[in-house]
């Protein structure tokens, strides 16, 4: 095989190299070097000492070679990797959100029934008001009393709600501020990534 021949074999077997790593880093100069080193090595005699170091050092930088293309193919899939974790992640915020938003709908709605609950006990107390007017005061006390109890309860009842609404707020807040943490995040994670490409 003459040289000619063997350099356009050399530069066939570095085109796919190039295809095969794209954007490697300094990969093209390694290439480059090592084709002007296999075209020197080719017009040497075959038992010469530097025609046995000229072939080491081809052996070392294609080594270097395949080395970062290992690296990069490993890169790949850790980036993958990550992707498939994030949208995991993300797929389960998502589900906390609805969770969080059926459970403050369902709050609100106690809320109203307690409102309802106890505008009725204040038009009961009211008309309470007037039965004391009456002669037999003694068992209207003991129903207004039983009416301020039951209305004691309705209050207790309506304040922990109230507490527990407020609570579910505080949470679902919380939840909104880590997706945003989470968005920023995946933001600069993905400009570090654009970044090292360009770099790179």
């Amino acid at each position: 095989m003459s040289s000619f021949s063997l350099y356009l074999f050399a530069d066939d077997i570095i085109r796919r190299r190039l295809l095969i790593d794209g954007d490697g880093g300094n990969d093209d100069k390694r290439i480059n070097s090592l084709l002007r080193m296999f075209v020197r090595w080719c017009n040497m005699p075959d038992n010469d000492d530097e025609s046995h170091l000229t072939y080491q050092r081809m052996l070392g930088t294609l080594a270097q070679c395949e080395y970062t293309m290992e690296k990069s193919v490993l890169v790949y899939e850790m980036n993958l990797r990550e992707q498939k974790k994030y949208e995991h992640l993300n797929q389960e915020i998502e589900e906390k959100i609805f969770q969080a938003t059926a459970k403050i709908a369902d709050r609100k709605l106690e809320l109203q029934q307690a409102k309802r609950i106890r505008k009725n006990r204040q038009e009961y107390d009211a008309l309470a008001k007037i039965i004391q007017r009456h002669p037999d005061r003694l068992e209207t006390t003991r129903q207004l009393q039983a009416l301020d109890r039951e209305l004691e309860k309705l209050k207790q009842k309506k304040n922990y709600i109230q507490e527990k609404l407020d609570l579910r707020r505080k949470q679902f807040h919380v939840l909104i501020a880590a997706i945003h943490d989470l968005e920023g995040i995946l933001e600069e994670d993905e400009k570090k990534e654009e970044e090292m490409d360009v770099t790179s």
